[in-house]
Order: structure tokens, then sequence, then C-alpha cells
């Protein structure tokens, strides 16, 4: 009895490496662009919806729909809604598989906003804006994850830093059609396009293959095999030869070390995404309010505000360049010490050209950090039994620090200057950057099984 359990472990470890070995050599095939699209869209409604509640409430206040108290209500729910689907992301896709978190996800969210676009008070809304968000928390764990599960390896972090930068043109458009629709047809449209855009997206994606990673890890070979043969079908007809695997004993060694790491690897994931998130936020959110501070008037500062935010596109896609060619660790340091820096340099400007310029630099520096930590490193820290809950734990910790952000920036203005929020963001990136330095393997080019 004991012998044949022991031949049969030994058959399912051979079709595992057989089908890890298979699964590392693919290519992208059209089912791998559907998925790009697909998960890219995705992550284009969670950045649209972050921007989009920003947009709505100040015009909730303004036509007396709403007052601070409830804004404030608001926006916090919508926060702690991430926090808590990043935590239920990890959870779901883990345990009972890919496929159902990115179905879930979107259904939850498109509902709950599209029944809020109805919603007859404030407390209606922000109950709806809370469920909304559970779902849309677990986007951002599934959306990069799901990529790093499909993408080749060599190719791995461009594909998925490329989901990042897509997501990040998100702010810009929400914010022109808020500014273009929400007068014209109150608050309401922006729910109802979000939600119906959401519900439209969940259709398209019902479709979408399990991952055969997951379904390796769990056994799953029969299920991971269909798959697997479908893509390598689809490189056969496209004439696609198969990826050359890395170094057998580098990715063996890599794989061991991200597997007896696991403690060490989400220390480094909470700390370096909780940086690079509340950095970002930090400054987007309040750097209007940080220039009136420095002596620019309003409308001044709304401009300057909006030819600092190109660099948010410009750094994502920079990022998308960079991990890849020069590595992940190389990246994100190199960016963390440039934004400490910058963001010093910034707090000391006076001139309009060079308040715009260096604050074009410092958002670049940021949306580098965004597609490299959030969209690749952190993916890639766990492996994947554990993939969907590290990355979970640690996109929910930043989101959880950025609720308090609004009250530490708001004590630090009324007990100091601006520059020390510039001196906060700093000691961020830096600490953020020694972390990754000393702590953090490189993952570029790795098999992480």
């Amino acid at each position: 009895m004991e012998e044949s359990a022991n031949i049969q472990k030994s058959t399912y470890s051979a079709q595992e490496r057989q089908l890890k070995t298979r699964m590392d050599q693919i290519q992208p095939t059209k089912t791998f662009y559907k998925i790009f699209i697909l998960v890219s869209a995705g992550m284009f409604l969670d950045a649209i919806d972050v921007y989009l509640a920003s947009g709505v409430s100040s015009y909730l206040l303004k036509t007396g729909w709403s007052n601070l108290k409830f804004n404030s209500i608001f926006l916090s729910v919508g926060f702690f809604g991430l926090f808590l689907g990043s935590v239920f992301a990890g959870l779901i896709g883990d345990f009972f598989g890919r496929k159902k978190a990115y179905q879930l996800n979107l259904l939850v969210f498109g509902s709950f906003t599209l029944i809020g676009a109805f919603a007859p008070n404030m407390y209606f809304l922000i109950g709806c804006r809370l469920i909304a968000s559970i779902g849309l928390g677990t986007e951002i764990v599934t959306g990069f994850s799901m990529i790093n599960e499909f993408a080749p390896i060599k190719s791995r972090g461009r594909w998925c830093a490329l989901t990042s930068f897509i997501a990040n043109c998100g702010a810009p458009i929400t914010m022109l059609l808020c500014t273009l629709l929400i007068p014209r047809f109150s608050w309401r449209i922006m729910f109802v396009l979000s939600g119906a855009a959401a519900l439209i997206l969940w259709y398209f994606r019902r479709n979408l293959p399990e991952s055969p990673r997951w379904s390796i890890t769990h056994q799953k070979y029969q299920a991971a095999q269909t798959v697997i043969t479908k893509l390598e079908a689809e490189m056969t007809d496209a004439g696609i030869a198969k990826a050359p695997l890395p170094n057998e004993q580098n990715a063996e060694q890599a794989a061991q070390d991200i597997n007896a790491h696991f403690g060490r690897n989400l220390f480094v994931a909470i700390f370096a995404v909780s940086a690079a998130i509340v950095c970002q936020y930090t400054f987007t959110s309040w750097v209007p309010t940080l220039l009136v501070k420095q002596g620019i008037n309003i409308v001044s500062s709304l401009g300057f505000t909006t030819v600092m935010m190109l660099g948010a596109p410009v750094g994502a896609f920079l990022g998308s360049q960079l991990v890849d060619r020069i590595g992940r660790k190389p990246t994100i340091v190199t960016a963390f010490i440039a934004a400490a820096a910058l963001g010093m340099i910034y707090s000391h400007q006076n001139s309009a050209p060079m308040v715009m310029f260096i604050g074009f630099l410092l958002t670049s520096c940021f949306y580098i950090l965004m597609a490299s930590v959030v969209g690749v490193y952190v993916s890639e820290l766990f492996t994947t039994k554990y993939r969907f809950r590290g990355s979970g734990i640690a996109n929910g910790v930043s989101k959880l620090i950025t609720v308090g952000m609004p009250l530490v920036v708001s004590w630090l203005l009324s007990v100091s200057n601006a520059n020390m929020i510039f001196i906060l963001i700093s000691a961020f990136a830096i600490i953020a950057g020694l972390i990754v330095f000393f702590f953090g393997p490189e993952t570029n080019n790795q098999i992480l099984e």
C-alpha cells in the first residue's frame, strides 16, 4: 500500500515537472493577448474608480447633496473596501482558483456601482460604495498575478508593467470625463458608465481560462494539460517557437530562495508597495494645497498639477521598459532614491518652470515605482501557492496606511510647513529603497516555482 502511494506520488511529481516545463516555454499567443487586454481593461476600471470618487465627492458637496462628514465617510469606506477586497482576493484566488476571483470581483463591483447610481441618499450610496470597493479591491491583486502566471518568463516584467501603464492612463481620462459629464448629467452618470463597463467586461472575461500554474500547484493536472495544450497549438499555428528555459541551476536556486523566505519577502512586499502607493498618493492628492502653501495661487496650482500628472503615463511606460532590461531591483532602488532626492529638491523651488519640471520628474519616478513594484515585483516575490495571499496582504496594508495619510498630512501642515511633507515622502522612499536593496531577491528572468 505504501509502495503504491510512493509510486503515485512519484508519478505526480514527474507529471508536475513536465507541465511546469511546458508552461515555462510558452510564448505569447492569441489567448494570452486576450487575457492581457481584458485584464488591462479591468485595471483601467480600477484606476477610473479611484479618481471617480474624488470628482464625484466634490460635486456632491458643491450641490448640497452631501456634506464634509458624509464625504469623508464615502472616501474612507472606499479605501477600506479596497483593503478587504485585497485580502479576500488572496483567499479566493489561492484556495478556489484565479478564475473565481476575477469573475466574482467585476460582478460585485459592477452591480453595486450601478445600483449606487440610483441612490436616494448618502447612506445608501456609502453602503453601495463599500461593497463595490470590496469587489474592485480584488482586481489589482488578480490582474497583475494573472498576467504574471501567463506571461513568458523573459518578458514577464514588461507585460505586467504595460498593464500598469494602461491602468494609469485612467487618471487623466477620468478627470476629463468628470469635467465634461458631471455638470451636464449629474454625478450619477459616472456611476452608470463605470458600473455598466464593469458588467460588460465581466461578460467578456467569463470564458478566460484558469491559470495552469494554479492548477498544477493544486494537482489539477488534467485542467492544466488542457490549457497548456491549447496554448501550444496556438503557437504551432502561428509558427512561434518555444521559449528557451533560463539556466536550470540558477532558476532552481531562485525558486528555493523564494519558497524558503516567505516572511522576508512579505516584509519587502509590504514596505515597497506601501512606500510606492503612499508617496504617490500623498504627492498627487495634496500637491495643489502644497503649491498654495508655497505661495502659488489656486488657479495656477491646478494648471501646474495637470502638467505634472503627465509624468504618470511617462513613468509607467519607462518602468515597463526598464524592469526586464536592467532588472527589478536596479529599477526599483534607483527610482526610490531618485524620488527621495527630487522630493527634497522640489520643496525648495519657487519659480513656476522649475516647480512644474521637478514635479513632472518626481511624478514620473512615482509611476515607475507603481509599474515596477505594484505591477511586477510584488507578484514575483511569492510562489503560485501563496501569490494571491502575499500580494493581497501587501496591497491591503498599503490601503490601510493610505486611509490614515490625509490625517497625518493635515496635522503636519498645522504644526509645520509644506517642507515636512516632502521630508516624510523622501524618508519613506529612502527606507523602502534600502529594504529592497538589502533584503529583496532579484526575480528578473527567474522561474518562481
